[in-house]
């Protein structure tokens, strides 16, 4: 029916009774459960979407919802959150405050942290009332917006919070793209809107005329096919007109074409500077565009409202319909049009507004060659690059096509494109986009930039040898600024990382950090800093890549997350964890790293569901902003826990996915973490064979200690080559790990995982003797539960069977404690052979439903939610992540087979204390 408060509003949703039964009934359903829903309403423009999305939320505000209500506009829908920002700031009571807000926008680096904060004030007020978050236009949702909504119905399934939704039928839209990420997560409803029955057209008739339509009135409503507001805007037309035998003219023209002709010209011109400017616009904005006063055009406004095409609602005018904008914008000529579009764009910057604003009318308005607007799309997609990296790309891949080929300023424009194109993880494109420009044989200084630009699409693409043949290559012409000479042999050390040679490349590394530093580069610094870790780390110097790893978070926070890890590799658990509760509490801009961090953190402490929880958010992270980083070498850990604790499913399930991954990303590293996982695979099968076959290829890939992940794995390793006979191959792992620790003498981990090898190899119960006492002094429990059981398979070995049972007790134990039920089953196996068994461990194989299912963090997180913490609060006791609080409780809800935080309450009260 009608637009916005149009006089048919309370009428429009006849022939829409069923319709508006089934989201009244969504409506209850959340109120009633504790839970979320979601409901899209779809259909052609003017069929009824918002009077059915009104009264949907009339019913919701009856039953005691805290409503938050918007409306995209499609000349507002690149600028960040313009869509959502309506939802969370008006209302009755609103989600945000406006400086709230304010403080958001101006501190968010990231679009998951946004998002964390967004879902986090909308659960606090779910926590007392249901809320609605309603959309209308949601086709024209800004970029932030959508994948904000893609992710918080999910985030906050366990919450009663109802998602509504309205917009145009558009395959593979927005509304199709959150829909189907909320898919399966929460109850979803699609409302399809058709054309009106005759008989609700001709209600509408009747309501309209007041009195019964006659046979020619319904003839001439024919002309509506259905659609309920041509339908109003043509009877309004007829209820209104001077008495006539003239025939009235069918659809639309009836209903505004009429209209305006008999407006006054400086009336329609300003109408038509409003359709320029949007469907909301600025008076004022209006004004300037007719180059006029605002004052002259106040008798204009009023009989644009008076007319009906218009609505003030207080800050800005609307156009009661966006088909009212469409047919008052569709008689400007197409020429007239894009000066015009031009002309806003000067206009709204010239009155200060934000470059992005300006934006949609540069991309209708703009011509090849156009300097101003290109200038214009730079800065808007600096200003959205941290926010909307794939919006700055597009804004970026326009500016560049409206530069030709000839123009100096063309090769500054293709950096900036590189640049955006890699943040938005459109690696491709970016390395497609730079080849181009560099066939067009830019300036040497060009040249140069090109290709540092090109660094980092190359480095995410796993292209180290590319990237250092393209650095050494630009660095050879000269010609270069010092900060590119300085970013190009930065990219070269990052490059060089993963060479075999680790002695040149710290030379060039530390060349590369004082060009840096005396260039005064930021980036420059960052990558050398960067590439210097790296190769410490490879090179197993782990004090030296703290000391890196540590000047590189003080020059970028973003950072952080490698100095944790750095900390970890130094046994300096203490420290991770300070910084991992600074990194939370700061709200780190690399959400998905902080928890590669974080699960390193509990993997090494023996938490392993905490581990695995971290991992898996961490994966869910990066394929948000489809940046898969560390995906290979978590699916390989998640598969070693999954192994450790018996579950075989699930421990090959991550290994297919681990190679999965390994096919997108080949590296070196990535090649050894799959190999070594494919032998402990191999051996928990009993095919020795294979086992020791794919740690010989780990070995191709580098020596077995360069593998960071593996370290920690090496008397794994050294295991499965004896017991394959292969003595040569556990000397060399054992020689590798007595290296290891001298390098780093003061990390208990090395000096015991050195001697356990030793011990190993030489049969020696003395040598892993003092592995278990190194170990006692470090703080990873799993690899000290390891020394401690070869130690008493040795002493049974040599019947001494009191030592044994010391030995093995003290390793089930520790298993147990971590949650390794298949590994303290394996021990206990041989403690029963000393003749002193002892108490059997729980079962290997945990119940996959029911509360037994659930892992200790799992229990903790229920009870804490079932005492009516939010996510952030039981985060915030637990010092994680709301995320992994996110993915625990997604799985308690799974396994318990509960929809809704109010029955999870329920079913945890009638259970006993753990």
């Amino acid at each position: 029916m009608g637009g916005e408060g149009g006089p048919l509003s309370r009428s429009g949703l006849r022939g829409r009774e069923d319709e508006l039964g089934e989201l009244e009934a969504l409506v209850a359903s959340v109120a009633r459960t504790g839970s979320s829903g979601l409901a899209l309403i779809q259909g052609e423009p003017g069929i009824g979407k918002t009077t059915l999305l009104a009264a949907t939320i009339s019913t919701a505000r009856e039953a005691g919802y805290s409503v938050g209500i918007g409306k995209a506009d499609e000349l507002h829908r690149i600028v960040p959150l313009s869509s959502l920002a309506a939802c969370v700031l008006h209302g009755d009571r609103p989600l945000l405050s406006a400086d709230t807000f304010a403080d958001l926008a101006r501190n968010h680096d990231q679009r998951i942290w946004l998002v964390e904060r967004l879902a986090g004030a909308i659960e606090d007020r779910a926590g007392g009332m249901p809320v609605l978050i309603g959309l209308d236009d949601v086709q024209w949702a800004d970029p932030l917006s959508r994948f904000a909504l893609q992710q918080l119905p999910a985030r906050l399934r366990t919450s009663p919070v109802l998602w509504l939704l309205a917009g145009r039928r558009e395959p593979a839209g927005p509304a199709e793209e959150i829909v189907a990420a909320a898919d399966g997560s929460l109850p979803a409803v699609t409302v399809a809107l058709g054309p009106l029955s005759g008989a609700a057209i001709a209600q509408l008739a009747d309501d309209t005329l007041g009195t019964a339509a006659d046979e020619r009135v319904r003839d001439l409503l024919d002309g509506a096919g259905g659609n309920p507001f041509l339908a109003v805007e043509m009877l309004t037309a007829l209820r209104d007109a001077e008495p006539s035998d003239d025939p009235v003219p069918r659809g639309l023209v009836v209903g505004v074409r009429g209209r305006l002709r008999s407006l006054q010209a400086d009336t329609l011109r300003f109408l038509q500077m409003g359709a320029v400017l949007g469907r909301r616009f600025d008076f004022h904005d209006a004004a300037a565009l007719c180059g006029r006063p605002a004052a002259t055009l106040i008798t204009s406004l009023d009989e644009a409202v008076g007319a009906g095409i218009l609505d003030d609602d207080g800050d800005r005018l609307v156009f009661r319909h966006d088909l009212l904008r469409q047919a008052v914008y569709v008689d400007i000529s197409p020429s007239a049009r894009k000066a015009l579009h031009r002309e806003a764009a000067r206009g709204l910057v010239a009155a200060g507004r934000p470059p992005v604003d300006a934006v949609p009318h540069i991309l209708r308005g703009a011509t090849p060659g156009d300097e101003e607007a290109v200038s214009l799309l730079r800065r808007a997609a600096e200003d959205v690059l941290p926010v909307t990296p794939g919006l700055a790309a597009d804004l970026m891949t326009r500016a560049l096509e409206l530069v030709p080929s000839a123009r100096p300023l063309r090769y500054a424009v293709g950096e900036q494109t590189i640049l955006c194109l890699t943040r938005a993880g459109r690696n491709g494109e970016a390395l497609a986009t730079g080849d181009r420009l560099l066939a067009e044989r830019p300036p040497l200084e060009e040249f140069g930039r090109l290709q540092a630009g090109l660094g980092g699409a190359l480095w995410n693409m796993d292209r180290a040898g590319e990237l250092r043949r393209r650095a050494e290559a630009a660095l050879a012409l000269a010609g270069a600024a010092p900060r590119i000479t300085a970013r190009l042999t930065a990219l070269r050390t990052l490059a060089l990382s993963r060479d075999h040679d680790l002695v040149a490349a710290r030379e060039a590394g530390e060349a590369a950090l004082r060009a840096a530093v005396q260039a005064g580069d930021r980036d420059a610094h960052t990558l050398a800093l960067s590439g210097l870790g790296e190769i410490a780390q490879n090179a197993g110097e782990n004090a030296l890549a703290l000391d890196r790893f540590a000047a590189l978070s003080a020059v970028d926070s973003a950072f952080l997350p490698e100095e944790i890890v750095a900390h970890l590799h130094m046994d300096d658990f203490d420290a991770g964890a300070r910084l991992l509760l600074r990194a939370t509490e700061a709200g780190t801009t690399r959400q998905a790293m902080l928890l590669w961090a974080q699960g390193q953190h509990d993997l090494g402490l023996g938490r392993l569901d905490d581990a695995d929880a971290a991992f898996a958010t961490m994966e869910r992270l990066e394929n948000e902003v489809h940046a898969p980083v560390q995906q290979v070498n978590g699916r390989v850990i998640r598969s070693w826990i999954a192994l450790l604790c018996g579950d075989r499913d699930a421990a090959r399930l991550h290994l297919a996915a681990a190679r999965e991954g390994l096919e997108a990303k080949p590296n070196p590293g990535n090649t050894a973490a799959v190999r070594f996982l494919e032998a402990l695979h191999a051996d928990a099968d009993g095919d020795t064979g294979l086992a020791v076959d794919r740690i010989r290829q780990v070995e191709r890939e580098g020596p077995f200690m360069r593998w960071r992940v593996l370290r920690d794995w090496t008397g794994h390793a050294i295991r499965m080559a004896l017991s394959g006979a292969d003595g040569e191959l556990a000397g060399e792992l054992a020689a590798q790990a007595a290296a290891h620790a001298g390098r780093n003498p003061a990390v208990p981990t090395a000096r015991g995982v050195a001697a356990h090898a030793l011990g190993l190899v030489r049969n020696d119960p003395t040598a892993l003797e003092r592995s278990v006492e190194v170990l006692d002094s470090g703080p990873r429990p799993l690899v000290r539960a390891a020394a401690a059981a070869d130690l008493g398979r040795m002493f049974l070995a040599a019947d001494r069977r009191r030592q044994a049972v010391t030995a093995l007790t003290r390793a089930r134990d520790t298993f147990t404690a971590a949650g390794a039920r298949a590994a303290a089953a394996r021990v206990q196996r041989d403690l029963e052979k000393t003749g002193a068994g002892g108490r059997r461990p729980a079962n290997v194989q945990r119940p996959v439903q029911g509360w037994e299912a659930l892992t200790a963090s799992e229990r903790k997180i229920a009870r804490l939610v079932a005492q009516g913490h939010t996510n952030r609060s039981a985060a915030d006791l637990l010092v994680v992540s709301p995320h992994t609080v996110n993915t625990h409780l997604t799985s308690v809800f799974r396994k318990l087979s509960v929809n809704s935080r109010v029955q999870l309450a329920n079913l945890v009260t009638t259970l006993p204390e753990d």
